[in-house]
């Protein structure tokens, strides 16, 4: 029997060109929103896709665009749900410890795709892959919601709703 958490859910193959970038955060945000997470977190869901995919275009490719990138995503049936995301490509490696967000204090154009990345998922993960390129693995969980409390329910001060003493 096939291990079906080896199979994404959903995979996409494109070429290093930014004009393919809309497809990619347009599949990522309807897969998210499939999954329950709300309009804003399917917004920075694909907005980390698209950092991580001009990454690979700008820095690993050097702009060429017959590159390949693989896009791969998973619906995580865990406790809590979330999204698991891997990008992978055959561009030039580098030393995982040496992908850093910039210092924020330096402030100039550009150069925040790998902290924006980092404060919206929760976990990221680069790694060099055997047969050249890099593989960047990404997770987002899916946020509890405050429990509400139900209608019609006792207050603090043990009046009920709507009553006055």
């Amino acid at each position: 029997m096939v291990d079906r958490s080896a199979i994404p859910d959903l995979k996409l193959e494109l070429f290093s060109q930014p004009r393919l970038l809309s497809a990619a955060r347009a599949a990522v945000g309807s897969f998210s929103q499939r999954l329950g997470f709300n309009e804003v977190q399917c917004g920075q869901i694909s907005l980390s896709i698209d950092e991580a995919l001009c990454n690979i275009i700008i820095h690993g490719y050097d702009r060429r665009p017959d590159g390949r990138i693989w896009l791969s995503i998973w619906d995580m049936k865990t406790d809590p749900p979330g999204i698991r995301v891997v990008i992978e490509d055959r561009a030039r490696q580098v030393d995982p410890a040496t992908i850093q967000p910039r210092d924020l204090d330096d402030i100039r154009p550009g150069g925040l795709g790998v902290y924006i990345i980092r404060e919206i998922m929760d976990e990221v993960t680069h790694e060099l892959r055997a047969d050249g390129g890099m593989r960047l693995t990404m997770v987002k969980q899916i946020p509890p919601t405050p429990k509400r409390q139900s209608a019609g329910t006792s207050s603090s001060s043990g009046e009920s709703e709507g009553q006055h003493g």
